[in-house]
């Protein structure tokens, strides 16, 4: 309903407002700047001489110029489709492993995996003379650096429940 109500009012009178348009004079341009006219140079024979002049010195300078360009021998490669073997990033399988096929089964040396950030953050928390930061860095192949700002600027969440006022307490 409310498109053939916006046709009506778009298609209403047409041709006579387009032809008030097309009737209107045309804009005048702004005028140019003097500067940017090229007729003025026509005018000028000096400078056109100028242009037209050929001058002995620059070319005798042009004449002692010689450019020699030499392109570096083409090599074939044999073999296109074969690449050099990249360099393996040494891998260790993880600590964990509960969620089966979801679950990350090999990680880079140096990293961990989400699970396993968490589990130790779990572990620090709960036992934090057992799991320090050495025993965490040999355990994870992590650096001791980064395992100390990990358990120093990430902490687990924790669930804490409080118990259900009844409505006597209130």
């Amino acid at each position: 309903m409310g498109g053939r109500l916006t046709r009506v009012f778009r298609t209403f009178n047409v041709e006579s407002r387009a032809r008030r348009e097309i009737s209107k004079e045309k804009p005048t341009p702004a005028p140019r700047h003097s500067t940017s006219r090229l007729d003025e140079l026509a005018d000028h024979l000096e400078i056109q001489e100028e242009i037209y002049r050929k001058d002995d010195r620059l070319l005798t300078l042009l004449k002692d110029v010689y450019v020699e360009s030499r392109d570096p021998p083409v090599r074939v490669k044999d073999g296109g489709g074969e690449h050099l073997p990249c360099k393996q990033e040494e891998k260790r399988l993880t600590k964990l492993g509960h969620l089966g096929d979801l679950d990350v089964k090999k990680v880079p040396k140096g990293k961990i995996s989400i699970v396993e950030a968490l589990t130790l953050l779990n572990n620090h928390k709960l036992h934090p003379q057992i799991w320090t930061a050495e025993k965490i860095a040999v355990e994870y192949s992590l650096e001791l650096k980064e395992v100390t700002s990990l358990l120093e600027f990430f902490i687990p969440f924790t669930v804490q429940e409080f118990p259900k006022e009844t409505k006597k307490a209130i």
